[in-house]
């Protein structure tokens, strides 16, 4: 059986590098054989159930000892991403033509104010409680997910 594990650091970071916590347990990850996906602050990690339970210890402590305050863990069967991700496609649609309306303009097409703005709109009707929503967010403003995380760390 396959698992896949997602986890984040903190503390976040705005734009540029991502931080050496998050380096450093994406790091230990793959050096358990896991398959990555990497993100400025969020990574899943893919493999055999054993070895992905096997690495969770390795991935916590390189996360904290690299500078991590918190970190959070979701472990789950790979095959339940797609529901997930469906489900957060249409409820995330449908908050971000809200905003969109609200702003009268698309999220690309606004500037710098406008996509701080909106990304406030969204997070108070709360799209960032939805998986994946910080990537699908980003680009649709035409941002990177730094941004996206800087923007929410302003409040």
């Amino acid at each position: 059986m396959e698992l896949e594990a997602e986890f984040t650091s903190e503390p976040f970071r705005g734009e540029g590098e991502p931080p050496a916590h998050a380096v450093k347990a994406r790091e230990a990850a793959e050096l358990a054989g896991l398959r990555t996906e990497f993100g400025p602050l969020g990574t899943s990690a893919r493999g055999d159930a054993d070895a992905v339970l096997g690495a969770l210890p390795a991935i916590a402590r390189a996360a904290l000892d690299s500078g991590a305050t918190r970190l959070t863990l979701r472990v789950q069967p790979p095959g339940s991403t797609a529901t997930d991700r469906q489900e957060t496609g249409s409820v995330l649609d449908g908050m971000v033509r809200e905003v969109e309306a609200e702003l009268g303009s698309t999220l690309a097409e606004l500037d710098r104010p406008g996509k701080q703005r909106a990304v406030r709109l969204l997070e108070e009707r709360g799209a960032f409680q939805l998986r994946k929503s910080v990537a699908a967010v980003a680009e649709l403003l035409g941002v990177t997910r730094f941004t996206v995380y800087n923007y929410l760390n302003r409040g």
